[in-house]
C-alpha cells in the first residue's frame, strides 16, 4: 500500500505534513487532528516522500521521542508547537 492510496493530499498539505512530522514538539496527535492520519499513515507518507537517508534520520529522531507522542509528554505541555515557532513579522 502506498501513501497515494492512503490519502490524497495537495502539495501544500503534503509539505505541511512533512514539516509537522519533522518538528520535535509537534505530536502525532496534532497531525491526526489536522489531517486525519494515524502515526502509521504518517510514516508511510514520510517513507514515500523523503529520500531513504532522510527517512532513516527522521525515524531515528522520532522513535520513542516523548514530545512526538502525547501519551509520553509532560501533562503541563498544552501546545502542539514551540511558542516561538510562529512569530508574526
Amino acid at each position: 500500500m502506498t501513501a497515494k492510496t492512503l490519502i490524497s493530499l495537495s502539495k501544500d498539505d503534503t509539505s505541511r505534513l512533512i514539516e509537522m512530522a519533522w518538528e520535535d514538539r509537534t505530536p502525532f496527535d496534532a497531525i491526526e487532528r489536522n489531517f486525519g492520519l494515524s502515526e502509521s499513515q504518517v510514516i508511510t507518507i514520510m517513507r514515500s516522500e523523503l529520500k531513504r537517508s532522510s527517512f532513516n534520520l527522521w525515524r531515528k529522531r522520532v522513535t520513542g521521542r516523548a514530545t512526538k507522542h502525547a501519551a509520553l509528554r509532560d501533562k503541563s505541555v498544552m501546545r502542539a508547537y514551540c511558542s516561538t515557532q510562529y512569530k508574526h513579522k
